[in-house]
């Protein structure tokens, strides 16, 4: 599949220009009436890039996930010598392959636990739970233990790789379809036989027992029990998640789902909502049919913003709905950008139209929160930078 096509991890090794590294990387929006994003530099000097978040225990502390699977911690602006985490030895990073996602757990304060989501050596899709030491400085690498396992092994592309805990104490978990141009095996639409292309809520506080069965399905998700389909199953019809996050605010659900040849989207779901929406892959690519031999597809939820890969634009990167304290004008509006242009754009938690906040140099892989509900970039040259805005 053509290079331009490929969704975000493809390009983390990507070269890119002086000015992507520079303190501050703007053009404004022209749009009247706006106000602009501007991104200033916090720390550099990283490895590529997949991830940036908190660990929301008090510390401060900001964690910048490297694709070759090693996280480092930064901490009041400063990158702290040698790694909080390394697990090199167990990551496959060809490709878009990597160590792609970091969640820790609400009660990380206490029980010292985290989840990482990586690809192993081979290609299958790996959650696994790990323990720090007492004083949560760094992770104790021998205290691993599967969570979960998704074969994935023909295929270097469409790993996905965003986790999130929902405000039910859920992990909620963004998986790619499995590469390969069209979704040729139809996993996305599948829901008996793989958790491909899809968003899985599980319960890692549950029963479960085994190599890959430390977690329990919640009895309220869409298809657990009786339903047909797998009960891990949330949602189905995405091709490559790349980042979903939760509004602190409100408690809807955002997934940014990387498209095909022309369209990004973003997918949006209202607090308490039961699961179990179809986004339409790869019938649709957005609100656009894909396959005219599926389409109009029944009961496909279309996304609340799209854009074309006209202007250069190719790769979505998810975000988060602003709730910090710093900027007032950005509170409420979901953040996100796209990873070959630069652009960073707006849409209102509860809007369908998106605003040009930015025309960036920077390839940005992912955004994060800090503990206030600051924004923060990562990039695939490995700078992290505070979002900004008047």
């Amino acid at each position: 599949m053509p290079h331009r096509h490929r969704p975000v991890i493809a390009r983390i090794g990507a070269i890119v220009t002086v000015a992507a590294i520079m303190s501050a990387l703007v053009v404004p929006s022209a749009t009247a009436g706006s106000f602009a994003i501007t991104l200033g530099k916090v720390a550099g000097g990283l490895q590529a890039l997949t991830q940036i978040t908190n660990a929301g225990d008090g510390s401060g502390r900001l964690f910048a996930v490297e694709k070759r699977g090693t996280i480092r911690v930064i901490d009041n602006g400063a990158v702290q010598p040698g790694y909080f985490m390394d697990i090199r030895s167990l990551v496959a990073e060809s490709g878009e392959r990597g160590l792609l996602g970091l969640a820790f757990h609400p009660d990380f304060a206490s029980n010292r636990r985290l989840f990482v989501y990586y690809t192993r050596n081979g290609g299958d899709i790996v959650v696994e739970r790990y323990t720090t030491n007492a004083a949560r400085t760094n992770v104790d690498e021998s205290s691993g233990r599967y969570v979960l396992r998704i074969e994935h092994s023909n295929q270097t592309n469409h790993n996905g790789g965003g986790m999130a805990f929902g405000p039910s104490g859920y992990l909620f978990i963004a998986v790619g379809d499995g590469g390969g141009s069209g979704d040729p095996g139809n996993d996305a639409q599948e829901k008996s036989s793989t958790l491909l292309g899809k968003v899985l809520r599980i319960n890692i506080d549950g029963t479960g027992s085994g190599a890959y069965d430390r977690y329990s399905v919640p009895a309220s998700n869409p298809f657990a029990g009786p339903t047909k389909g797998r009960g891990e199953i949330w949602a189905y019809g995405l091709r490559n998640p790349w980042r979903i996050s939760f509004d602190r605010g409100t408690g809807k659900l955002f997934i940014a789902d990387v498209g095909q040849n022309r369209y990004e989207e973003v997918d949006r779901e209202p607090a308490g909502f039961g699961g179990g929406r179809n986004y339409g892959w790869n019938a649709m690519e957005g609100s656009h049919c894909y396959k005219p031999s599926k389409c109009p597809l029944a009961g496909d939820t279309l996304p609340i913003v799209e854009y074309s890969h006209a202007n250069g634009n190719c790769s979505i990167t998810g975000g988060y709905v602003y709730r910090g304290s710093a900027y007032p004008n950005l509170v409420g509006q979901y953040v996100f950008a796209d990873y070959c242009s630069g652009r960073i754009w707006t849409v209102s938690h509860g809007g369908s139209s998106k605003t040009l906040r930015a025309n960036t140099s920077a390839n940005i892989t992912s955004f994060g929160e800090g503990e206030g509900g600051e924004l923060y970039a990562a990039t695939s040259s490995g700078v992290v930078y505070r979002v900004r805005a008047p």
